[in-house]
């Protein structure tokens, strides 16, 4: 996330160029007293070489000056200096005026004589605008940052040869086709394909290709005309058309009807899109990343997905092996989870103990990585120290490392399940707690002698918030 706090506390820097001493330092005053830092000089000359040398947000310069116009100043400042804001101050004001200033590249206009009111809202928009800048700057740093392939957690040969694969095929247009079980990571493969793409400052549109109705799902792929069907009120833009320029994800492509195969095929082969009503095609630049959990080579073979279609999106193949066959990646895996969710939560989780960890390499993670960040994720949240141990772990995964959890005492005389007794203990334990308390959550933990935050999520576990 971004730290607004930081981007806020930069000083807008405004260099005034006039030649009118009194009136530059009249507007230095104004500027400083309003917050910003400000610097005057009387030409265009000695403004052209600050620039050159010093950091500048803004410029304010006089139209009329000696040695050069404030036009004229503008187109060189500008061509070396794009991302500085140049406003004209004039005492010649015309709609003519306006236009030549911002085809030289100038931010605004200000006609004298101005108040300092007015000048400072023009200062202020564009204090907002650096701001947003600035902010995007950041936030692109951050993607790129968090999609790089260095950055992308694996430790295991098969993964760190996939992530080679796709930085050789990142630079190139070719179709993609990702295969995993679910949770493994294709959306995060594909994303990370599209960033490190010179597609990566355009769109990159996910889809779920199950997850919308089949009627509804053309026209959300391609788009529609007004009056193409009952519920039509307005034209719509498809999400291939927004992605024009970038990627576009079909997850779960396996799952896309018959009769959009041949209309995807149609788009992949042509780059050409037609919404639905309309009689025009629509010229499309979009590069298709797809992914599955099915075998497709089956249901190629049983008549549920379009062989010619398989082979357009199958032109580099991508198997991503599920968490169980890579062992090796469970533990970097964890230790960047703890991370993550300690900053999300507020927690301040330090490791895994050695038994939580043998815990979670024997595992069979059916949830892939997914399911790992879960376990994670709560394990934090249960914890009461400074460290995972097994007891912050669910029950079936501490049976998978051989551990059974910590022996209470019975409730029901002829049950003897360790893990149900367990859960009827505190259950039971919860319920007497709240109820001594009044339901005053706070007290109730300290009673049971746990955080609040791990009373929270037992309640929720054991629905007892209804």
């Amino acid at each position: 996330m971004v730290d607004a706090s930081l981007v806020s506390k930069q000083k807008l820097r405004v260099l005034v160029v006039d030649d009118d001493a009194s009136l530059a330092q009249s507007i230095k005053l104004n500027i400083e007293r309003a917050g910003f830092i400000c610097t005057t000089v009387s030409s265009p000359d000695d403004a052209l070489k600050r620039i050159d040398s010093e950091e500048f947000d803004v410029v304010l310069c006089d139209l009329r000056m000696p040695e050069m116009s404030g036009i004229d100043f503008i187109k060189q400042a500008c061509a070396v200096h794009s991302h500085i804001a140049i406003v004209l101050m004039t005492g010649f004001g015309t709609n003519e005026l306006a236009l030549d200033a911002m085809r030289a590249g100038a931010y605004d206009y200000i006609s004298k004589p101005f108040t300092p009111d007015q000048l400072l809202l023009t200062l202020r928009k564009i204090e907002e605008r650096e701001k947003l800048r600035t902010e995007n700057e950041i936030l692109r740093s951050e993607i790129e940052q968090r999609y790089n392939f260095s950055n992308i957690i694996a430790q295991s040969n098969v993964m760190k040869e996939i992530f080679e694969t796709v930085k050789r095929l990142a630079n190139f247009n070719t179709t993609v086709l990702i295969s995993g079980e679910s949770g493994t990571g294709k959306e995060l493969l594909a994303r990370a394909i599209h960033h490190n793409s010179p597609r990566r400052g355009k769109p990159f549109i996910a889809i779920n290709c199950g997850a919308i109705p089949e009627n509804l799902m053309e026209s959300e792929l391609f788009g529609h005309k007004k009056g193409a069907f009952t519920d039509a009120s307005r034209d719509k833009i498809g999400l291939f058309e927004e992605a024009h320029g970038g990627t576009i994800f079909l997850d779960e492509i396996g799952e896309l009807p018959m009769h959009l195969q041949v209309k995807l095929l149609r788009v992949l082969q042509e780059q050409q899109i037609q919404p639905v009503g309309d009689e025009k095609v629509r010229a499309i630049d979009v590069r298709v990343v797809a992914a599955t959990l099915k075998n497709l080579d089956e249901a190629v073979d049983n008549g549920e997905f379009r062989d010619d279609l398989f082979y357009r999106l199958n032109v580099v193949s991508i198997e991503i092996p599920p968490l169980r066959e890579r062992p090796e990646d469970i533990a970097v895996l964890a230790e960047h989870f703890i991370q993550k969710h300690n900053k999300k939560l507020g927690t301040h989780i330090k490791k895994l103990q050695p038994d939580a960890l043998k815990c979670l390499m024997s595992y069979s993670w059916k949830g892939n990585v997914r399911e790992l960040e879960n376990c994670i994720e709560r394990a934090l949240v249960l914890s009461e120290t400074k460290s995972i141990d097994i007891c912050s772990l669910p029950e079936h995964i501490q049976a998978a490392g051989g551990l059974t959890p910590r022996l209470l005492p019975r409730l029901q005389v002829n049950n003897l399940s360790i893990k149900q007794q367990t859960k009827a203990l505190e259950k039971d334990l919860i319920i007497k707690a709240l109820d001594q308390t009044s339901g005053n959550r706070t007290h109730a933990a300290k009673v049971l002698e746990i955080s609040h935050r791990a009373l929270l999520y037992k309640i929720k576990e054991f629905k007892l918030d209804k």
